[in-house]
């Protein structure tokens, strides 16, 4: 069956403007893209413009908030029936592939690859690699343990010091699944009693992980706030930098000359703040910590833009609402960049992080047709999540 979409604008991922044509589909993959294009089946687009299917770098789709108390009074089974409404809202918005940055283990990923759950299809980290103190060390003063994740056959203990913990770990998740391997380099906004501009694990400790990851062809993404920390996880050859708030010259050159990734998750902190006037249970050092990162994060991040830094976006979904994924792009916009390039760092650029963009991405004869149609005009973020009446995931009708 060839279903040819005819009727609207194209935004084929690349950054160039959308322009009038049609595209054919073959057994999932588009067969051609231009204009007079005949099918078994057409779709009619006009007033649409179709864009490649989108992608989200950096969510978390095993939980849905941040309050620490109703995480320590839910059952540990409930978070996989949570996934699978969170798979399906991160689908709705027309996000078709994601990077969970630690939560989804090689259960969930299978379900979604066998049918059995419908969702994007993901890249897994499984599990955050941190050191003692760090950012991933959830033992509080009281000496509970209240962790986001918890321990469990195929999500092993993730907590190292020295380099043959790291080597031992990354083979862990490596052996449980994961794509890639994810890692703290500094402190973080959640975990209340660390600092998100102190760095975390030595040079040694972060090569020994990147090499160890590289044996089995496995990139590492590091959650990575202050500059010290940043430049740290770049020297040793980490491929994307998530978050970015205390972003300095140096560490932008770095960035630069490696061809490293930024993934800003420029929404995370706002969403802590959000969730705190809510009325969710976040200490007070977090979210003080959340209140004084936003404006030096948009900052960083209209500095990266300036310089011309890759950029892939995410958002840290969980810590703010499934889909809502699509605010991330409003402030991407809001911090510089051309609604042409946001939409690229959404769907081209972020494939080419994950290692995809031979298959998606963009819009091109022989790729996985992966397609989302939006109302009116793409470039309007505000609304545009409200504006997609379409999903298609591999050629099929998923959404709408």
């Amino acid at each position: 069956m060839r279903t040819v979409f005819s009727g609207g604008q194209v935004f084929d991922g690349t950054g160039s403007a959308p322009a009038t044509a049609d595209i054919a589909v073959d057994e999932g993959t588009i067969a051609e893209v231009g204009s007079g294009l005949d099918g078994d089946e057409q779709v009619d687009a006009s007033g649409h413009t179709i864009l490649p299917g989108l992608f989200d770098c950096h969510t978390h789709i095993m939980f849905s908030h941040i309050d620490m108390w109703k995480l320590a009074q839910t059952p540990f089974s409930y978070m996989f029936f949570e996934a699978q409404a969170n798979l399906k809202r991160t689908l709705s918005i027309g996000i078709t592939t994601i990077r969970d940055a630690g939560g989804a283990d090689l259960g969930v990923k299978k379900a979604v690859e066998d049918g059995l759950v419908p969702g994007p299809r993901m890249q897994i980290s499984i599990k955050m690699i941190s050191q003692t103190g760090g950012h991933g060390d959830e033992w509080l003063p009281s000496g509970a343990y209240v962790p986001f994740l918890p321990h469990y056959p195929g999500s092993p203990r993730t907590i190292v010091d020295g380099p043959d913990e790291m080597r031992r770990v990354v083979r862990e998740l490596i052996r449980d699944g994961a794509d890639v391997i994810k890692v703290a380099t500094t402190g973080g906004v959640l975990s209340p009693r660390d600092d998100p501009r102190h760095s975390h694990f030595t040079p040694e400790e972060l090569e020994m992980l990147v090499s160890e990851a590289a044996l089995a062809g496995r990139w590492v993404m590091a959650h990575a706030q202050g500059a010290n920390g940043i430049k740290n996880a770049i020297r040793a050859g980490i491929r994307s930098i998530d978050h970015g708030v205390y972003l300095d010259d140096e560490a932008i050159d770095l960035m630069l000359r490696n061809g490293t990734y930024l993934v800003a998750t420029l929404v995370a902190p706002v969403g802590v703040v959000a969730a705190a006037e809510q009325g969710a249970q976040i200490p007070e050092a977090s979210l003080q910590k959340a209140k004084e990162t936003i404006e030096i994060h948009k900052q960083s991040f209209a500095k990266a833009v300036d310089a011309g830094v890759n950029i892939a976006m995410g958002t840290d979904s969980g810590v703010t609402p499934h889909g809502e994924n699509l605010r991330e792009l409003e402030l991407m916009a809001d911090g510089g960049m051309a609604p042409e390039a946001v939409l690229a760092s959404t769907t081209s650029k972020a494939a080419a992080l994950m290692g995809l963009e031979k298959e998606l991405g963009t819009i091109e004869a022989g790729k996985r047709a992966d397609l989302v149609l939006v109302e009116g005009d793409p470039f309007e973020f505000a609304k545009l999540a409200d504006r997609i009446t379409a999903v298609y995931k591999d050629g099929r009708r998923v959404i709408g």
